[in-house]
Parts: C-alpha cells; sequence; structure tokens
C-alpha cells in the first residue's frame, strides 16, 4: 500500500503541506477562502502537523499502520482498516470522542477536531487525483508518496 513518508532531513518546516491539507479538505478548494473563512467556523484544521525542534522539522500524519493501534483502541468502530486499501478509515458519524485513538497512536497523528468531539485524521486525500496535496505542495520534496 502506498503511505506518505516524511524525510527531516529535506523538510524545512514551510507548513506548506498543511496549507494544502487545510485547501484539500475544505468546500471551497481555494487556499485564502479556506484559511481566512472555512478554518475559523468550520473547524477546518489540517490532517498533518509540522512538528519543529530547533534546526530539525518533521511533518507528521496518519502512517495508516498495518496492525494500527488505534482502531484496536476505538470503541466505537469509528476506526476501521479498509481490507482492499489498507487505509485506515474514519468514520465520523460512529466516532463518539472517546480519544482512545488519540492515546493509542504512537506517532500522535490522531488530533482532536478544534470545534467537535470528533477527531481529525489523513485520509491520504481519498478521491483526489494525483496522490495526497501535501506531498504535492512540498518544495524541497521532504514527502513521498509510495509503496515500500
Amino acid at each position: 500500500m502506498k503511505r506518505v513518508y516524511p524525510n527531516k532531513d529535506y523538510c524545512i518546516g514551510c507548513h506548506l503541506c498543511e496549507l494544502a491539507c487545510v485547501t484539500a479538505h475544505s468546500k471551497s478548494k481555494d487556499l485564502i477562502i479556506a484559511f481566512r473563512e472555512e478554518r475559523g467556523k468550520d473547524g477546518l484544521s489540517p490532517r498533518k502537523r509540522v512538528f519543529e525542534s530547533g534546526d530539525i522539522s518533521v511533518a507528521i500524519s496518519c502512517r495508516h499502520c498495518d496492525e494500527a493501534a488505534c482502531v484496536a483502541a476505538c470503541i466505537a468502530g469509528g476506526l476501521r482498516k479498509d481490507p482492499e486499501t489498507g487505509r485506515t478509515v474514519y468514520d465520523r458519524d460512529r466516532c463518539v470522542g472517546c480519544w482512545s485513538c488519540l492515546m493509542a497512536c504512537p506517532y500522535g497523528a490522531i488530533r482532536r477536531h478544534p470545534l467537535e468531539s470528533k477527531i481529525v485524521k489523513c485520509d491520504l486525500c481519498e478521491g483526489r487525483e494525483g496522490g495526497p496535496a501535501c506531498v504535492a505542495a512540498c518544495p524541497n520534496q521532504a514527502l513521498k508518496y509510495e509503496e515500500r
């Protein structure tokens, strides 16, 4: 299965991956409208986060683990593995906001939704042609979408 792999040696901490993620998941698909208008009232937030420590930065998102701890921890069935694609799929209608998945994820890749008792996690820009928006936006190729 193809996944997004970060490379901290190439990441310059520009956060363009976060902006691309917000735009890809917005209603407008417009960077300015998504950032200025939709982000605040719709609770739109990136599914990827750039962590920085000194001169080192790296973009982290869901790794869609083969044996995902978040899926095992989910008490409501809001997270499951898709047997065909291998993706860790989130069903927001089943999510009860218990945050068990947040605590179980070894990468810290699952976040609380800013306005609702739900989670936000990478969906690999499902349905987007050309793969994840974050990978396409990275100016330094610090993110690779590939099978390893």
